[in-house]
């Protein structure tokens, strides 16, 4: 068995709550001991045993890897255009989606991979271990069982978003489309998909067509999870709430109602602030959920239409900046949080008997995330195989 140890540790942000020391269970001049990719110990970098091999850290900061729980990286061709139009006023609409459509079904199987491969190293680049990809960009049969295909390949966060919005071919008969959502199409990619998502929003599906496919998912054994209230207050977030997904992604439009309803729930509510960058929306106010005891996550929503971004760091620091978090709170969000999302208890935190998902942060503190906006502070991403 390879034993590892990581030392000389400024600062360790653990997440690990049991510890009394804040939220992110932060230790100063601390060290961590892995054992075939697992964490076996943490604790005083004086005190680490004895290991087969060593990491010295030079006082940087560690912290576990980012937890992506929403990204949309099967697709090809980009919508630089449409973001330029939007930056000189016009508004965002779902119908957008289509243009992506049209891309996607033109690529082959190794243009798709190609680009997936490319975005995904870009993730991890940015410090992100664990990520989740949805399909949603081929909406047929055909290209939503190979998107499905190819990215099971590569993550086994999987989600199927067949009902991203209606094509073209279906303008006039949305639901002869959910019916082949709900229908052949989740026949094709059950075996490879591991959750079920919707676009519950205007443009896209209703709340009670939304309940018609989700059901149909879970009845599959695939998880629902939901993108919720993003261009208008709806009933996306309640919906996320009585079918017990595992998230409702976007919030950026809620009330008290919603809020109440996500803070009896198990129920994470994902904000994606590079949507709101990207699209010039106004910003969700994080504070009122973590004030009325909501888990909440960050992530990524890495595509082509609203959020090109694959950087977690950047995300942190619009989180920080426009939605009220402290970065205390972004940071969980980023780490554990995201790990909640996708209902993962071996992430998301660096903890005895859980993944070594690790990043060294050229940084004396996790502060630097916010506080240098636009910097590349990772100096090095692992993963639990990394040390097997």
């Amino acid at each position: 068995m390879r034993s590892v140890a990581v030392t000389n540790i400024g600062s360790l942000i653990t997440n690990d709550h049991s510890l009394g020391l804040g939220l992110l269970g932060e230790l100063s001049d601390a060290a961590i001991l892995i054992e075939n990719g697992l964490v076996a110990w943490v604790g005083s970098s004086g005190a680490v045993p004895e290991t087969d091999e060593s990491i010295d850290v030079e006082g940087r900061t560690v912290l576990p890897g980012f937890v992506d729980s929403h990204a949309h990286l099967m697709f090809a061709g980009d919508r630089a255009s449409e973001f330029s139009a939007r930056m000189a006023g016009e508004s965002y609409a779902a119908g957008g989606i289509r243009t992506t459509v049209a891309a996607t079904r033109a690529a082959t199987d190794q243009e798709l991979e190609d680009n997936f491969m490319r975005l995904a190293g870009e993730l991890r680049s940015s410090g992100i271990t664990t990520f989740e990809t949805k399909s949603g960009y081929g909406l047929t049969t055909k290209d939503e069982a190979r998107a499905l295909r190819i990215a099971s390949k590569h993550t086994s966060e999987t989600t199927y978003l067949g009902a991203h919005v209606v094509p073209s071919e279906f303008a006039d008969r949305p639901d002869d489309y959910v019916a082949l959502v709900t229908g052949e199409m989740l026949d094709q990619v059950a075996d490879s998909a591991k959750w079920i998502d919707v676009f519950c929003d205007r443009g896209a599906f209703t709340v009670e067509q939304a309940r018609e496919i989700l059901t149909a998912g879970k009845e599959r054994g695939l998880q629902p999870r939901i993108h919720a209230n993003q261009l208008q207050q709806g009933g996306g977030i309640q919906l996320a709430v009585e079918m017990d997904c595992a998230s409702a992604d976007h919030c950026t439009h809620f009330d008290a109602k919603d809020i109440d309803a996500l803070a009896g729930s198990n129920t994470v509510a994902t904000l994606l602030p590079g949507a709101e960058f990207s699209t010039r929306a106004n910003y969700p106010d994080a504070r009122k959920l973590w004030d009325a005891g909501v888990k909440v996550a960050l992530a990524t929503d890495c595509n082509p239409g609203s959020s090109y971004t694959s950087s977690m760091p950047f995300c942190i620091a619009v989180a920080v900046r426009d939605m009220h978090f402290t970065v205390e709170q972004a940071i969980w969000s980023a780490t554990k949080g995201g790990a909640k999302a996708l209902r993962r208890d071996d992430i998301g935190a660096i903890k005895v008997g859980m993944r070594a998902d690790l990043i060294d942060l050229n940084a004396p503190s996790a502060l630097h995330l916010a506080y240098r906006p636009g910097v590349n502070l990772i100096n090095k991403t692992y993963t639990s195989e990394d040390f097997k």
